[in-house]
């Protein structure tokens, strides 16, 4: 039967890699980020209060589109970033921060909650958590250049907003996962720990949590 995963989390908890090895586990299709492609992104850059709804508005409309061409995919299919966390995270902090009006949020916001009214769930969230200091750490060790400015500030704020995100999102079953604490990259032990709460969770099964001991023995 196909399955629709979304994974989420915030920047540089390692989302793609996850999305990348999951795929090749259980040979279903990723489905990545779309970031380069946004027109607004330079002006945004320069001028926050005056592109920040403009930006959101095209990331929000690409993201409600994939998400629909996810749903009518003939196979099982694992996302890259969901259509949620363009606005419960990153417009919300925008607005938070004063980079969006009051006016340009509350529009936005009305379009976002019609619009996912008409959209099926996915199967399942799968949330990566992380603290600030390892988000630092992963960021640092990809060397992207747009991403040095990135403080633990904005890391804490963004991680703030995830947690009461996560702790009301009840639209499909959510598998939380201690990203400080697994390392699927280096320790395929890990990976196979995720992948089997992964197809616990999508058996139906209500509680499925990582145990420390799970962990432990995730490293040998």
């Amino acid at each position: 039967m196909k399955k629709f995963i979304a994974v989420a989390g915030n920047i540089g908890v390692g989302k793609s890699t996850l999305v990348a090895m999951l795929c090749q586990r259980l040979t279903w299709q990723p489905f990545y980020e779309p970031v380069a492609d946004n027109p607004y992104l330079a002006d945004f850059y320069q001028d926050m209060r005056t592109w920040a709804f403009h930006s959101q508005i095209f990331f929000l409309t690409r993201r409600l589109r994939a998400h629909r061409q996810l749903m009518e995919h003939p196979a099982s299919v694992i996302q890259d970033r969901s259509v949620y966390e363009d606005a419960e995270i990153f417009a919300c902090n925008l607005y938070r921060q004063g980079w969006m009006g009051e006016r340009d949020y509350r529009s936005y916001r009305e379009l976002y909650e019609v619009l996912v009214e008409f959209l099926p769930p996915p199967d399942l969230v799968i949330y990566l958590r992380a603290s600030a200091p390892t988000l630092l750490a992963r960021v640092a060790r990809r060397g992207r250049d747009y991403e040095r400015q990135i403080t633990a500030g904005y890391l804490e704020q963004l991680n703030g907003l995830y947690e009461a995100w996560i702790r009301g999102f009840g639209l499909c079953p959510v598998l939380t996962v201690p990203a400080d604490d697994l390392d699927y990259v280096a320790n395929p032990g890990h990976l196979d720990l995720i992948v089997a709460k992964v197809q616990e969770k999508l058996t139906g099964k209500e509680e499925v949590i990582f145990t420390r001991e799970e962990v432990l023995n995730g490293k040998k």
